[in-house]
């Protein structure tokens, strides 16, 4: 492979895995490098592949800006509503951010998290429960999607019955790319980007229709929810708007549930292909917590995020200029020589390791907290009930340079655990 062959747009290349061979190549030729965007549709942009130079960039949001949109395919001159340029807290810059963030910050503390230990334990006995009788199960859609998506629902309010339209809509919305949730059907290559957008336009409107009558009905009575705390919310003396209430629930439910979904299920697949770590795990369970965090740097699952340049800045004797994006490619940084001994050695009980699975900066990941737990009581109670899983089919992986995400996991393990 050479750096001509690097190709880090489409989405078919994500479909067997993280492309770690290209993300190596770039570390070690040429970390700061322009590729090519796609006439019509986005620019082209710089991939950032070293951790060093990723924590640089995120602690800088004055020259690094998030507004002029987060991914590869947004085109800020011509963006889609569902990218919510400058309006969603993950979209927003300072000063701005610090006070959006501000409004839900208390519920998302060390000790607020803490609280739920018990709720989050009672949420994972209820979905082993229901699969355990079967003796096997699709472990993603039955057991490591409901866990997050039942707690973020539940903060937020939505009811238990429309749980599973949640699911199906963050699918649509971050799986837009993934011919399994497209609406549309491509009719060939060329028509890929209209279904996409098709796609992601369904889902995104569906689901601020949701939270819309949702809005509605908070503003009538207030609930103990995420919602109503928005609408009682104010920056600076002013309440939020609908379209920022609205926004901010879009991110919450999408970000809430796919990437711990996707951290839970990765996991697994992680403990199956490295034997030796999953049964010293079982041996010794107090390394849990340092299994989730290998866990988190392993999976990776936001692939990149973008930023936009504000000034000509140089990297590693590279200029980029003010309006270029850059990529920062996480699970690259997870495996970046410079930081992780033997970073593509699988190891529980590594420590220290800092890892950039939740980003670092300003917009380091609201809920980190929330997802270390949710992993840590779910391989807890996983490992304890079903020593035995295994495989039962092949792994099937979302098609998508954005999310690192896994669609099905079939597994089979002894009844009645």
């Amino acid at each position: 492979m050479t750096l001509t062959d690097i190709n880090l747009i489409d989405p078919d290349v994500f479909g067997a895995g993280p492309p770690h061979a290209q993300w190596k190549l770039l570390r070690q030729q040429a970390p700061v490098f322009w590729h090519e965007g796609v006439e019509g549709l986005f620019p082209g942009f710089w991939n950032i592949t070293k951790y060093e130079d990723i924590v640089t960039i995120s602690r800088d949001p004055l020259t690094f800006i998030s507004s002029k949109g987060i991914t590869i395919g947004t085109n800020p001159d011509n963006p889609s509503p569902a990218a919510g340029l400058g309006k969603m807290l993950i979209t927003s810059d300072p000063p701005r951010h610090v006070r959006l963030r501000r409004l839900v910050n208390k519920g998302f503390t060390p000790r607020a998290v803490a609280a739920f230990e018990p709720h989050i334990r009672r949420i994972t006995t209820d979905i082993l429960d229901a699969v355990s009788p079967k003796g096997r199960c699709d472990f993603v859609t039955e057991v490591a999607a409901i866990l997050p998506l039942a707690v973020i629902c539940g903060m937020m309010g939505v009811p238990q019955p429309d749980w599973p339209k949640m699911f199906e809509l963050t699918n649509r919305v971050l799986g837009a790319t993934d011919p399994e949730y497209q609406t549309q059907v491509a009719a060939d290559g060329a028509d890929r980007p209209r279904v996409v957008e098709a796609t992601l336009m369904q889902g995104y409107m569906e689901m601020f229709q949701y939270f819309m009558r949702m809005l509605a009905e908070r503003r009538r009575e207030r609930r103990d929810d995420l919602v109503s705390v928005l609408v009682e919310a104010d920056i600076d003396g002013e309440k939020l708007t609908d379209e920022e209430i609205l926004y901010f629930c879009y991110l919450l439910i999408l970000a809430g549930n796919e990437t711990t979904r996707n951290a839970i299920a990765g996991g697994l697949l992680a403990l199956f292909e490295h034997p030796d770590q999953r049964e010293r795990l079982q041996k010794h369970p107090e390394l849990l917590p340092t299994a989730v965090e290998e866990i988190l740097r392993w999976t990776s699952p936001v692939l990149h995020m973008t930023r936009t340049a504000t000034r000509d800045v140089e990297i590693r004797g590279v200029t980029i200029k003010a309006g270029q994006k850059v990529a920062l490619w996480y699970p690259s940084a997870n495996r970046d020589e410079d930081v992780f001994p033997e970073p593509d050695t699988f190891d529980v009980g590594r420590t220290p390791n800092d890892h950039l699975a939740f980003g670092i900066g300003e917009h380091f990941c609201l809920g980190a907290g929330f997802a270390r737990l949710e992993l840590r009581v779910m391989f807890e109670e996983l490992l304890r009930r079903f020593p035995d899983i295994e495989p039962d089919g092949p792994v099937e992986r979302l098609r998508s340079n954005f999310i690192g995400g896994i669609k099905h996991l079939p597994v089979r393990f002894t009844p009645g655990g």
